[in-house]
């Protein structure tokens, strides 16, 4: 699949361009990210001053939010190229990471939505070489209870009995303090989501993120250099139609 047909799959399933995600919450989370409320600043560490109109400006700029200052409610957009762009950076990364054997490590804290992205490209990424961080004891996570565990490669965050959406960065900090704890290896590279990649990129290790429109966090964490890619799109469409966007990743790392 081409960019132009990814494109028109992409538009067409509502995961760019005119999104579900509404102007009037895009524009609340900003402000809620600049007050670094929990379940808004994703882990991220700021390293520079941030406001309203910088983070605004930078949502235009690498989301593809409407650039009206003046509209506050209605249908907001993703950026199709930006997406685009970002898909092809990520795919260039795993390949690469892959093919020289090495560590990856993938999350998702919106498994409705994102996990079998993650599940489908992990597991092309083990067949072709890659090393996938996997699960082989319980790890609780005391600070909000519950524990982290891997489906199929990709790592939850689980509480009593369920996979909650979360934007919490406690679970990733949880995972990687266990893999110190144990000796294990520090992956070389992170492919995760909201919180996982927001605490990833805080902790210095080399991240890819994905973000809907309504998550300022990792685009700045991007824009401070701690993410190499934000892929900027609807984190919560029914999973079939990431289908063609999963194809396209395959196809760019060299898996297909």
């Amino acid at each position: 699949m081409d960019r132009s047909q990814l494109a028109r799959a992409l538009e067409s399933a509502r995961i760019t361009g005119e999104v579900a995600t509404p102007r009037e919450n895009n524009l609340a989370h900003i402000h809620r990210f600049l007050a670094q409320e929990r379940q808004f600043d994703f882990g991220v560490d700021l390293t520079r001053e941030w406001d309203y109109q910088s983070v605004f400006a930078l949502m235009v700029d690498r989301a593809g939010l409407r650039p009206e200052a003046d509209y506050s409610d209605g249908v907001d957009t993703i950026s199709t190229d930006r997406c685009l762009d970002a898909l092809e950076a990520l795919a260039t990364a795993v390949g690469d990471v892959a093919r020289a054997g090495g560590t990856i490590l993938f999350a998702t804290g919106h498994p409705a939505g994102m996990l079998p992205v993650h599940m489908a490209i992990a597991a092309a990424a083990e067949d072709n070489g890659a090393r996938i961080i996997g699960q082989d004891s319980v790890i609780p996570v005391p600070a909000i209870g519950g524990d982290c565990r891997e489906i199929n490669r990709v790592w939850i965050w689980h509480l009593h009995g369920g996979t909650p959406h979360t934007h919490l960065a406690e679970p990733m900090h949880t995972l990687l303090d266990d893999l110190d704890r144990r000796g294990g290896p520090a992956p070389d590279l992170v492919v995760a989501d909201h919180g996982w990649a927001g605490a990833a990129a805080s902790r210095g290790l080399r991240t890819y993120g994905y973000a809907d429109c309504n998550d300022p966090a990792l685009f700045v964490a991007e824009a401070q250099g701690q993410i190499e890619a934000t892929v900027p799109l609807d984190d919560d469409v029914a999973p079939y139609l990431y289908q063609p966007m999963i194809g396209f990743v395959l196809d760019r790392a060299g898996f297909s």
